[in-house]
C-alpha cells in the first residue's frame, strides 16, 4: 500500500479577501489551494523552484472547487493538501478546507498540473526522471 503524502497549512482570512458583507470571495478558495501546494512542496521538497531547477514548469490545467460553507473575514482556514499518485506525467492534488474554529468543511477540490520543458514550453508525455526519483524517495513507486 502506498503512503499518503499530505500537509496542512493555516491561513488567516484577511480583510481584502472578503466582500462588504465580510464573506470571502469565491475566487480566493483557489488561492488557498495554492497556499496548500506551497506548504506541501516545502515539506516534501517539491517546490516550484525545485521543479524549475530540474528544467520544468508545472502549469495548472484543471481545477475543481466544491463550496460547502462560507468563510468570513477573521476566520482561519486549515488547508489539507494530499498528493494523488498517478502514472502519467502530471501532478494531481486534492484539497479539503476546514474552518479552524468550527472544524466544518468549507470546501473540497482538486487540481492537475502538467510538466512543460522550461526552455521550449513543450508538454512532457513521459514522467521526468527527477520526478520518478522523487516518487521513489517517498515510496510511491
Amino acid at each position: 500500500m502506498q503512503p499518503v503524502l499530505s500537509e496542512s497549512a493555516e491561513v488567516l482570512i484577511r480583510f481584502n479577501e472578503a466582500d462588504p458583507l465580510g464573506i470571502v470571495w469565491h475566487g480566493h478558495y483557489i488561492r488557498y489551494f495554492e497556499d496548500g501546494r506551497e506548504a506541501f512542496g516545502s515539506k516534501y521538497r517539491l517546490r516550484y523552484l525545485d521543479i524549475f531547477e530540474h528544467g520544468y514548469t508545472v502549469p495548472i490545467v484543471n481545477v475543481e472547487c466544491n463550496y460547502k460553507r462560507s468563510l468570513r473575514y477573521g476566520d482561519t482556514v486549515v488547508i489539507e493538501t494530499r498528493y494523488v499518485p498517478c502514472e502519467a506525467a502530471k501532478m494531481r492534488f486534492e484539497y479539503t478546507l476546514y474552518n479552524a474554529a468550527t472544524k466544518e468543511v468549507v470546501c473540497t477540490g482538486s487540481s492537475v498540473q502538467v510538466f512543460l520543458d522550461k526552455q521550449e514550453s513543450a508538454l512532457q508525455l513521459t514522467v521526468p526522471s527527477f520526478f520518478n526519483e522523487w516518487k521513489k524517495q517517498w515510496g510511491l513507486i
